[in-house]
């Protein structure tokens, strides 16, 4: 098999970047990792995440983006610049992975939507929930029908932050929301579509000393129900993050999304666990911990197979659009 030449463009202060380079150095089989390149002001601000480079080579933006051996890229940068990066490797017919959700400019992502569609290359973004093995089966189940009619999705996420990223927050309108809350956004808009109306709840808790929206709420209305994603700066927030399916057949509670594990030689990078609950209408009610699943691992090999061809993306342009859209409503632009 044919390795994919691969380089990162960017890291970024309070996402994935660290991860997914080291996800793909642990993937020799699939990856010949060209370099990395690092653009903005990330030498200063990422000082503290440069080790996951060592032993790798760092190459210029223009290196990157005009050697043809380089096929595919991972765009890593923050959220503010990253659509404008992901748009330069777009436009020099680079396969993309880039950091979710992109920067908050509608136009801006419009634009590489349509750049990608033009090029036909993979364009893929890091919603590592979509890989996550009990929500993308309970995903696949809900839309087979197996709990009925779905009239309720509960997403939480939430987490404790330091202050310095709580003012961060204040990048983006809705803050929170925009920042983790794209990731439930996604999951409820697969299993029930567009909403009829948004209702954006976001807030600060402490708006004379922080002053941004780190506690983040959206209310979706349906025509048969209403779901709801939350985000709080919350203490303990980590384990409870959850999912909730409600449909007239089941209940589906998935809960915590992730546990990290001890990592033991051999196993997937950054190792994690989930917990599901299924409760169905004829009385069948079971618990299940899933198998140690790699948060990334299963994302970056679905990468792979899109750029070589042996699999679809499930995530059309199309669709991407319509979540961006969503987000931004989410997060009352």
């Amino acid at each position: 098999m044919k390795k994919i030449r691969i380089a990162q463009i960017g890291i970024n202060r309070y996402s994935h970047a660290p991860e997914i380079f080291v996800t793909l150095k642990s993937l020799p089989e699939i990856f010949e990792v060209a370099g990395y390149a690092i653009v903005e002001d990330e030498r200063e601000t990422c000082a503290n995440k440069m080790w996951c480079f060592e032993g790798y080579p760092e190459l210029t933006l223009d290196e990157i983006l005009n050697d043809p051996t380089i096929e595919a890229v991972t765009i890593e940068t923050d959220e503010i610049h990253i659509t404008k990066y992901a748009q330069m490797a777009a436009e020099h017919g680079k396969h993309i992975h880039m950091e979710k959700p992109g920067s908050q400019s509608l136009e801006g992502f419009e634009k590489l939507i349509e750049t990608v569609k033009k090029n036909g290359k993979t364009f893929h973004i890091g919603y590592m929930y979509r890989y996550n093995p009990y929500i993308s089966d309970a995903i696949k189940r809900a839309q087979n029908g197996d709990f009925g009619e779905v009239f309720s999705v509960e997403a939480q996420m939430s987490r404790m932050d330091s202050e310095t990223t709580r003012k961060w927050f204040g990048s983006f309108k809705g803050g929170h929301m925009f920042y983790l809350g794209c990731h439930l956004i996604d999951l409820v808009l697969q299993l029930q579509g567009e909403p009829d109306n948004i209702i954006p709840l976001n807030c600060s808790i402490d708006p004379e000393n922080i002053g941004t929206e780190d506690y983040a709420m959206a209310v979706m209305q349906y025509p048969h129900g209403v779901s709801f994603v939350k985000i709080a700066t919350e203490v303990a927030g980590f384990i409870r993050r959850q999912l909730v399916i409600s449909g007239t057949k089941g209940t589906v509670e998935i809960k915590p999304l992730e546990i990290g594990v001890k990592r033991e030689e051999g196993m997937v990078p950054y190792p994690n666990r989930t917990q599901r609950r299924v409760s169905l209408s004829d009385g069948d009610r079971n618990i299940e911990t899933s198998e140690v699943f790699g948060r990334y691992d299963a994302m970056i090999r679905a990468f792979a197979e899109m750029v070589r061809g042996e699999k679809t993306n499930p995530y059309t342009c199309d669709y991407e659009l319509t979540l961006f859209k969503t987000i931004l409503k989410c997060c009352g632009v």
